[in-house]
């Protein structure tokens, strides 16, 4: 599985990525602006992400802004839908209530809960075990 995860704070995006890296290979981005680049990188090269991992609040782009964008392409160019999983410390339920309007496929509160990820994860049908 090719994952992508856009987290801008670096002990978390740290955590995140060993935990992840089991699942697959995993790119990492620092703000959102980083992780469309490499989004796009990926949609040229053939090599699209499954998986999506974004905060919600980001320095530059902020991962709402990120899935919006992701969610346009797939449409526009007919591109195969990625799984997206949002990240957040917020409490806010409108955050996560328009990342489930603008198309994620889960939600997931820091700190990060490893059993409640492989869990989604399951759900999502990205892993079996």
């Amino acid at each position: 599985m090719k994952i992508l995860i856009a987290e801008d704070d670096r002990i978390s995006r740290s955590f995140f990525q060993k935990f992840m890296s089991s699942y697959g290979s995993c790119d990492i981005a620092v703000d959102g602006m980083e992780a469309l680049d490499l989004y796009m990188d990926a949609v040229k090269a053939n090599a699209p992400y499954d998986l999506l991992c974004l905060d919600i609040m980001m320095p530059r782009v902020d991962g709402l802004k990120v899935l919006k964008v992701v969610r346009a392409m797939e449409s526009q160019h007919d591109l195969p839908r990625a799984k997206i999983i949002m990240m957040t410390a917020l409490a806010d339920v409108e955050y996560v209530d328009q990342a489930f309007d603008l198309g994620c496929d889960a939600y997931a509160s820091k700190p990060i809960d490893t059993a409640k990820v492989e869990e989604v994860l399951k759900n999502l049908g990205l892993v079996t075990t």
